[in-house]
């Protein structure tokens, strides 16, 4: 039997749901907030971190989380793995299937492995073109 208290489906968190699964750019809590304040006016962001965090536990979304960058959020609960943009901080997904490990491999480690995450990092098509166009600006200031 699970130990698992039953959550009621609120409207607010099946709001945040909905707005997070339509959301392609794994948004912050607070990018989050404004979405849904679109459809809920007076929700606090306190409420939505709190039923992300919900969320999260129940295994309904992805709390990606990296050292020294803001949280961000995946309505997808899928196991995959995601790109990160090492200047604005955006993040998209990257379509592979898992990494092929065995079960021996684990077992050798000696730990009890509850999950593993793989995150890639680079410069998104977004900050390649900025940088592109601030040299080609600056070309073009030198040239005058």
């Amino acid at each position: 039997m699970s130990h698992r208290k039953r959550q009621r489906n609120t409207p607010q968190r099946r709001i945040v749901l909905e707005e997070l699964r339509k959301a392609a750019s794994h948004p912050t809590a607070a990018e989050l907030h404004k979405a849904v304040r679109e459809r809920l006016p007076k929700i606090s962001l306190g409420t939505v971190y709190r039923n992300l965090d919900l969320l999260s536990q129940l295994g309904e979304v992805q709390k990606l989380e990296w050292g020294g960058a803001e949280i961000r959020f995946d309505g997808n609960p899928k196991q995959h793995y995601h790109i990160r943009c090492l200047r604005c901080g955006g993040v998209g997904d990257v379509h592979r299937p898992p990494l092929d490990v065995s079960a021996d491999d684990l077992q050798q480690s000696g730990y009890e492995v509850l999950g593993h995450r793989l995150e890639f990092i680079g410069v998104c098509p977004r900050c390649r073109n900025d940088d592109a166009e601030k040299t080609t600006d600056s070309l073009n200031n030198e040239e005058e």
